[in-house]
């Protein structure tokens, strides 16, 4: 079973207008952003909370956009 992260590319595509702009926000290259949300690596936890300030997440929504599967 691998993750999904249509949720989390939609809100970073939202908030930020592209990828690219949301990896140098989040201090991490595209690639590896590509990575993450294909599922290929995990986001780490200081990533994780990172995001969620940057994305304006609520935490009681944190699984909806890193755990679903």
């Amino acid at each position: 079973m691998s993750k999904t992260h249509g949720k989390l590319t939609g809100r970073i595509i939202e908030r930020f207008g592209s990828r690219k702009a949301f990896a140098q926000a989040l201090g991490i290259k595209e690639t590896t952003l590509s990575i993450k949300l294909g599922g290929k690596s995990d986001f780490k936890e200081s990533e994780i909370r990172r995001s969620m300030e940057l994305l304006e997440i609520p935490a009681k929504e944190v699984s909806a956009y890193f755990f679903e599967y």
